[in-house]
């Protein structure tokens, strides 16, 4: 085992990549926390993803049923399901995030960007999570749920303490704030589904409820999933490209100058400083990959980030290149468990920014110091302190019109 190599260590949180580079030289091998089996190298993570016989699911299922949590729902999500019952689960909620149904949603999401957008660079020193990143996947998160904006600090809070179960060793009082965020939404989605039940709305628990097609367990593990699933992704997406921005000011430039670069910049953040570093898989067989047998029964971490930096696949892996293209990334998975949100993620990420970048001709950092997410799953900061500097419009606005929205 590389006794040296822990992936939960502040330092490989803090910029993981030199470990992952280390990594591949090897480039299956185990590593704390648990001994469990890393997978770096790009084909070796597409052969792991694309082969749910081999390398279950109920992996990433029994990371988050650790002992020290009786019950939580999450584990029995649509994500830690294996074929055929995740088909059958996938097939039953994927209408709601397919073309149609987010092109239905844009307009609504576009508003919600556009709002954020304004009250941000209205008050130029913003933290970038709390006043954007993390407002905007919350509220259109509120739109499949159909719950209150106030409830944004709430979800968030769940959100980390969900990810946060996998690979963690929490002290007693981390066990216990964990704990109470599962109490806290599996009793706010018991009364979700029974206020739907009594009178159905036009979001998404309506519409699972009148299809019938879901046992109310299965439904309350879906909205369990939905919650990291729906707002981690899009905030650390869209946090992690102002963090990248801000060593290329140069390409803050050019998609200044030419909104239709978005998505390309978009598809390079995912690779480059990826929300998504890595899932996690059982091995159900005796199995080898790039000439280490890996024993049936172990635990696989999958490293989405590693690969995506893996010089075999990405020609000048460690640079940041807006021109990349035709390359494709594992941002969102591989195989049968693709996200089923990329297209939601996505569409997010490409009408915040270019709400934010037509209001401003640039930013800065105001501390170069970040604090990361303690997820082995989910990488992103937690803040993000910038000084927005506005158009020239947009500072004639704010001196016609003074002060924030009421």
């Amino acid at each position: 085992m590389n006794q040296s190599l822990n992936l939960m260590a502040p330092e490989v949180r803090a910029n993981p990549y030199p470990f992952y580079e280390e990594l591949r030289r090897g480039p299956v091998c185990q590593v704390e926390p648990g001994g469990m089996w890393a997978i770096s190298r790009y084909d070796d993570v597409v052969a792991v993803l694309k082969d749910p016989r081999r390398f279950s699911s109920e992996g990433l299922g029994r990371s988050f049923r650790p002992p020290w949590l009786e019950r939580n729902p999450t584990a029995d999500s649509l994500v830690m399901k294996d074929p055929p019952e995740h088909t059958r689960l996938r097939t039953l909620v994927g209408k709601a995030f397919g073309g149609p149904a987010l092109s239905r949603l844009e307009p609504r999401i576009r508003a919600i960007a556009e709002e954020l957008a304004e009250a941000a660079v209205r008050r130029q020193d913003v933290d970038f999570v709390a006043d954007f990143a993390l407002p905007l996947p919350t509220r259109v998160l509120n739109l499949f749920f159909g719950l209150e904006p106030s409830m944004a600090s709430r979800l968030k809070r769940w959100a980390d303490d969900l990810v946060s179960i996998p690979a963690s060793q929490p002290s007693p009082e981390r066990i216990a704030e964990v704990r109470q965020s599962l109490a806290e939404m599996e009793h706010c989605f018991e009364a979700l589904i029974e206020a739907r039940r009594a009178e159905p709305s036009d979001d998404l628990v309506s519409e699972l409820l009148r299809s019938e097609a879901l046992t109310h367990e299965e439904l309350l593990s879906f909205l369990f999933g939905m919650v990291p699933a729906g707002m981690e992704t899009t905030v650390y997406l869209l946090a992690n490209t102002m963090v990248v921005l801000a060593d290329h000011p140069h390409e803050l430039e050019r998609v200044r100058a030419e909104p239709a670069l978005i998505p390309r910049l978009v598809e390079e953040v995912l690779r480059y400083e990826p929300p998504g570093q890595s899932s996690l898989r059982l091995a159900t067989e005796d199995v080898e990959l790039s000439g280490v047998t890996i024993p049936r029964g172990a635990l696989v971490v999958v490293l989405m980030g590693a690969a995506m930096r893996d010089e075999r696949r990405f020609p000048q892996a460690d640079r940041f290149l807006l021109e990349r293209e035709g390359q494709s990334h594992l941002s969102f998975g591989h195989g049968p468990h693709f996200c089923l949100g990329a297209m939601l993620a996505r569409l997010e990420a490409r009408l915040g920014l270019e709400a934010l970048f037509s209001r401003i001709r640039g930013f800065s950092l105001s501390r170069s110091e970040l604090s990361w997410s303690r997820s082995i799953i989910a990488r992103g900061p937690l803040s993000l302190s910038l000084h927005l500097e506005p158009t020239h419009q947009q500072s004639a606005d704010a001196t016609r019109q003074p002060g924030p929205h009421p």
